[in-house]
């Protein structure tokens, strides 16, 4: 009997959070979002430019022993706007959500413009950045009202 391609190429986890449908080549980018880098203990599996139906290229990332916070999930709608998070409870999904950009991004996203209020040291304001656009992503400064185009992360 011939080995099937779609054989799994990751070792599944017990518990923790599968991030699927990652744009191809930002896998290391949800992990620095994550805060994983080479102090992180738990089990980290990481795959790139897999082959995909809908996006025709993907990367995954699994994580375990490890949950997702929302302003993480807001991160990662970014970078990766079709992604899904799968929270894994012994070997099984639990929950699956795609993520979804706010209309409202706060903190995350830097002003390009060195004259916004947003970017002062002396002034404790974070960036808001509305969504103007979102395929191809089209941002819009809150307060000097510059946009920003394309890929963030």
């Amino acid at each position: 009997m011939p080995l099937r391609e779609e054989t799994l190429k990751i070792k599944p986890i017990r518990n923790g959070v599968v991030i699927d449908h990652i744009t191809h080549g930002k896998a290391l980018e949800v992990l620095r979002i994550l805060g994983i880098g080479e102090g992180y203990t738990d089990e980290v599996s990481l795959a790139m430019n897999i082959h995909s139906k809908r996006l025709g290229k993907k990367d995954i990332v699994k994580v375990e022993n490890r949950d997702i916070k929302s302003d993480e999930i807001n991160k990662i709608a970014i970078i990766a706007p079709n992604a899904t998070i799968n929270r894994i409870r012994n070997y099984k999904v639990v929950k699956k959500e795609k993520v979804a950009l706010p209309n409202e991004i706060i903190g995350i996203v830097t002003c390009p413009n060195p004259q916004c209020i947003s970017n002062k040291e002396r002034e404790p304001v974070k960036s808001v950045f509305i969504v103007v656009q979102r395929d191809p992503l089209i941002l819009r400064c809150k307060y000097c009202e510059r946009e920003v185009k394309g890929s963030f992360g």
